[in-house]
């Protein structure tokens, strides 16, 4: 495992394999990174004009994009890393983990790599030290030849003997490994990660810590009426799950309710996807595996926030016993719901989990789920959509997400959804918009209907962000991404100072 620790040495002296330090500039034009004055003695050592050569070489500012030259002797490593920071005044801290990131990335293999960028606060040692880790990942476990990531990093600050900056690093190591445990989860093929293996993987991930966990089985959650799990698990040979996990500080100042969609395979049921649309299709847990590993992280980071979470685990399997369109489903709180598109399930899980939340009356409950391919076609594939019953959290939740490191999104619920719920004439509530339009509005106004009076609520539609199809880029992998991990870290800390606890 990759490990990170802080140091007061300058680049030209730093033990390593590879020195990385910083460039900004616009355009045609570079420049090498103010603000780091351990790299300064590097750049001074070169021997000629090290910009005039990585303009030869094509090098460019743009954020992540990295030169690789050898040292020359100019550093003690054998090799110069050149980042790009993008503009002078724009460095910030999601700048220093895309730049950190990308750069660890390329030099998988290297026992010890010294990052020389920016690192005069707090804020921007937590910054590299999370790119950094989440640029190290990489899923091997099902490969003969494994993956050689990064052994050390070496983050030069003259702020490594710091207390703060040690306590900077701590909460950035917790997060990041939070997210490349979401990572591990999502990216687990649907033959090894079913709602009962995953089940039992938090299981064995809570015996290392305060959280606790209790599983409701198939047979428990027919008992007490879970319509919405057992109704879209029905057709798989692998039942549903539920499970609770609950981290409980001595002297909270709130409590966070979080609910996860966890379909562990989504064919789309009779309303079969097409086969090219299935193939990814073992991210449909990805809210589950988030809120997991963020209960774990804030629990580990000793918030005194409570958290229950609420993981909504099923595989939405095609069969003669399951869900039909036309079918009216009561879902647990008594509810009816006529189905329509029995791809359209994980608003019937969530339904569940969120009246379930209820019950525990959280000052705040998020629900957290790739939930609709419309929220991807209004906002993109690296863009989560916000939506609330809340004004102040419609604003709050994205800013929360942009200082962690996360693009939201605040997105409305119109009016107009009310009445497209209330189209069917046999069921309390239809499970699936009557047109085209709108499609990511429509579930979340479903959503909201199961949310008790006076219990504010977020839900995050993270069916864009949450796995990557296409090329690594900064600290984001190829595969699961594990989007929404540090905005409910980040949601729960904000809770955590008393003057902003409700």
């Amino acid at each position: 495992m990759t490990k990170v620790v802080l140091r007061n040495t300058s680049a030209r002296a730093a033990k390593a394999d590879a020195v990385v330090i910083g460039s900004t500039g616009t355009g045609d034009s570079l420049a090498l990174a103010t603000g780091a004055p351990l790299a300064d003695k590097a750049v001074e050592s070169w021997q000629g004009n090290l910009v005039a050569t990585l303009q030869d070489m094509g090098a460019s500012a743009k954020t992540g994009d990295v030169c690789r030259l050898p040292s020359g002797g100019a550093v003690r490593a054998p090799l110069l890393v050149v980042v790009g920071l993008g503009k002078t005044q724009d460095v910030t801290a999601e700048t220093l983990r895309k730049a950190s990131g990308a750069a660890v990335r390329a030099l998988g293999g290297k026992a010890t790599v010294a990052i020389a960028l920016p690192c005069a606060t707090d804020e921007q040692v937590a910054a590299i030290v999370e790119g950094s880790l989440m640029g190290a990942y990489a899923y091997d476990r099902y490969l003969t030849k494994k993956h050689e990531p990064v052994g050390d990093i070496v983050v030069l600050t003259e702020q490594a003997r710091s207390k703060s900056a040690k306590e900077a690093l701590e909460s950035a190591v917790c997060v990041a490994e939070a997210v490349n445990y979401t990572r591990d989860l999502i990216n687990t093929p649907p033959n090894d990660l079913y709602p009962e293996s995953f089940a039992d993987e938090v299981v064995q991930r809570a015996k290392k810590s305060s959280v606790k966990v209790s599983v409701t089985t198939d047979r428990q959650l027919e008992a007490q009426n879970y319509g919405g799990i057992l109704g879209v698990g029905k057709g798989s040979a692998r039942p549903p799950r539920l499970v609770t996990l609950a981290y409980r500080p001595s002297r909270p100042v709130a409590h966070l309710a979080f609910v996860g969609k966890g379909i562990t395979f989504d064919s789309g049921g009779l309303s079969i996807k097409p086969s090219n649309a299935m193939i990814t299709m073992k991210c449909d847990m990805s809210g589950a595996a988030a809120v997991a590993a963020a209960t774990f992280a804030i629990a580990e980071l000793r918030l005194p926030v409570r958290v229950t979470s609420y993981l909504c685990l099923a595989e939405n399997m095609p069969a003669g016993n399951a869900t039909r369109p036309g079918d009216v489903l009561t879902m647990y709180g008594g509810k009816t719901v006529e189905v329509l598109n029995t791809d359209a399930e994980g608003r019937l899980v969530l339904a569940d989990g969120i009246v379930t939340a209820n019950a525990v009356e959280p000052d705040l409950i998020v629900d957290v789920a790739t939930l609709t391919g419309a929220c991807v076609v209004a906002l993109g594939d690296r863009v989560a959509g916000v939506f609330s019953n809340d004004a102040d959290l419609l604003q709050e939740v994205p800013r929360l997400a942009a200082q962690a490191g996360e693009l939201m999104w605040p997105m409305p619920i119109p009016e107009e959804m009310e009445e497209k719920l209330r189209t069917t004439k046999i069921a309390d509530l239809s499970q699936h918009n009557p047109d085209l339009w709108g499609g990511a509005l429509f579930a979340a106004a479903f959503l909201r209907e199961f949310v008790g009076e006076g219990i504010p609520w977020v839900h995050l539609d993270i069916a864009g962000p949450s796995f990557n199809s296409n090329a690594p880029h900064g600290y984001t992998p190829k595969g699961g991404t594990g989007v929404a991990v540090r905005t409910l870290i980040a949601l729960a800390r904000s809770r955590s100072r008393s003057d902003s606890s409700k």
